[in-house]
């Protein structure tokens, strides 16, 4: 349904141009969290749906694609989510 005030396409990006656009989210993460969601989006290191995050870890290094050891220890150290950023999601 569009708006009562008019100006089409051009109107609408000036009202969210004018809102300030998209605000950030205020989820504030650790370091570690922070790094575990980037590994969970970097798809350098295969796919990360429907696996642990460390056996999407142990298949990447099995396969020699050097995934970051801080990663290996975040999770083998027992107090960060197992599951990737996208369990449950999709």
């Amino acid at each position: 349904m569009a708006s009562k005030g008019g100006g089409g396409i051009k109107g609408f990006y000036r009202q969210k141009k004018s809102s300030g656009g998209i605000s950030k989210s205020n989820n504030d993460y650790d370091e570690s969290e922070e790094m575990l969601r980037q590994f969970d989006m970097n798809m350098a290191y295969g796919p990360c749906i429907g696996m642990t995050r460390l056996a999407r870890w142990e298949r990447a290094n099995n396969l020699g694609m050097n995934p970051p050891k801080e990663i290996e220890s975040f999770l083998k150290g027992g107090k960060v989510g197992l599951e990737s950023l996208w369990e449950g999601r999709v």
